[in-house]
């Protein structure tokens, strides 16, 4: 027993004492060094916490240290055999030799079951990396911030990546993480597209054909690819060029959510709590309406919360894109690092099932530590939709105002305020106060989770 106990404390010590000296010596080695190393990264992480980012979405890394896991837990589960071994155990009694027997199983499957499981999540963690990350390269902060566009699509047949139905710019403090929801309207019409861009060439004057909306400019790149060159994603590429003409940002990365996809997401963290202020149909729009979700403070499952973000019976798209930024907002706020880690295998299938992205490996740390920052912050809103914006004939330069100011107040700047104050809407719908003709107050606030 007294040898088992060493093994399983100080590795190599039971040989040292009773077998083989030299095995002993190299598992002692391996063991200081394995804690050297330890102690020297836990130094470190503490002194800069951005290195157990870089650490943990190293691929090499994930890969060299699955591998030790494994070695170490074939080598510690054969050194608890030998002290059993060593401890002589044909010169026990029957009743006492199967405890020992017993004991050492334990140990033995403890000790490599622990260590293998942990290589599971070191290789799971690897795959998903190397399944989300994009082949882009790394774009800087611009003007001290990172513009990413989030987009959501429907998986269904032919739809995938096409005509993206949300289309949201992130535009994150590099420092701070201090984050500005800007949301555009799948339905904008007459916009001019970056200069520079494929778009431009053709549409010089604007998407402004008939029938031509935001989410129409995916459809257009994917008929005309041989536009895009060799271009993986044309359809993205030109979205990216039509987001960058109506607001005046640059985009530094995309990511393409699929919106069926994103149950799994929500039920792989337990659910989200959400403020639902009005009876949110699940259905409709050419199905039938199977039900409702009913007003109050709920947690919603995945399927629950899809309906609350993209439901449009009864409610209108800006009302929807309200209820969407809520659910962005509340999935910041309430998945903590805990429970990420606790529920980390089904996270980890879930995203790589509803994630698409050019956002290169080698950012992911970078992002990951500015969303822990921006846990800590206000999220701003800005949705360029009616009142304030015609979407059938959007005044650009307003657009671009509008954007800049809305950036300006998130980082503390002043700016000059309106001169007629908006009426507070006494109107609800779903999870933001507001109306059509009013505004929903989750599409223009300083703070979305008040506005939520």
């Amino acid at each position: 027993m007294s040898l088992m106990v060493m093994t399983l404390v100080v590795p190599g010590s039971a040989q040292l004492v009773a077998g083989n000296r030299k095995v002993g010596q190299v598992a002692l080695r391996i063991w200081l060094c394995l804690l050297g190393i330890g102690a020297v990264t836990l130094l470190a992480v503490v002194v800069d916490r951005g290195l157990i980012f870089w650490m943990g979405f190293n691929t090499t890394l994930l890969l060299f240290v699955r591998l030790a896991l494994m070695a170490a837990a074939i080598g510690w589960a054969a050194l608890l055999v030998d002290a059993w071994r060593l401890g002589q155990p044909l010169s026990l009694g029957m009743n006492h030799r199967r405890a020992m027997v017993g004991v050492n199983g334990v140990l033995c499957f403890g000790v490599a079951g622990s260590l293998l499981f942990a290589a599971h999540i070191a290789g799971v963690q690897r795959d998903l990396i190397i399944s989300l990350a994009g082949n882009g390269p790394a774009a800087s902060a611009h003007d001290g911030r990172y513009n990413v566009l989030l987009m959501g699509g429907d998986s269904g047949a032919g739809r995938w990546g096409l005509r993206p139905d949300s289309m949201t710019i992130a535009s994150i403090d590099a420092d701070t993480g201090r984050t500005v929801l800007i949301g555009l309207p799948r339905n904008m019409a007459n916009f001019p597209f970056a200069k520079g861009s494929v778009m431009r060439e053709q549409f010089p004057d604007g998407f402004d054909c008939d029938g031509c909306y935001l989410n129409g400019v995916s459809t257009w790149a994917q008929d005309n690819p041989e536009l895009f060159g060799d271009s993986d994603n044309p359809g993205v590429d030109a979205t990216v060029s039509a987001i960058e003409g109506i607001t005046g940002l640059k985009i530094n990365y995309w990511a393409m959510v699929n919106l069926a996809g994103f149950k799994g997401l929500v039920d792989a963290v337990g659910g989200v709590t959400l403020n639902v202020r009005a009876p949110i149909p699940v259905g409709g729009l050419g199905d039938d309406v199977t039900g409702y979700i009913e007003p109050g403070v709920r947690k919603l499952d995945g399927h629950d919360t899809l309906w609350y973000a993209r439901a449009r019976e009864g409610s209108d798209d800006y009302s929807r894109m309200a209820r969407q930024k809520c659910v962005m907002n509340a999935m910041l706020e309430q998945v903590s690092p805990q429970s990420a880690v606790r529920n980390f295998a089904d996270l980890a299938q879930a995203s790589s099932d509803m994630l698409s992205s050019n956002v290169p490996s080698s950012e992911f740390d970078t992002f990951v530590e500015l969303a822990l920052k921006a846990r800590n912050e206000k999220i701003s809103s800005l949705s360029l939709v009616p009142p304030m914006i015609n979407t059938g004939d959007p005044d650009i330069r307003l657009v671009k105002r509008k954007v800049a100011e809305a950036i300006d107040k998130a980082e503390g700047k002043t700016v000059k305020a309106a001169s007629k104050p908006k009426k507070k809407p006494d109107a609800v719908t779903g999870g933001s106060v507001g109306s059509l003709h009013e505004g929903y107050a989750a599409n223009d606030a300083e703070d979305l989770g008040s506005a939520c």
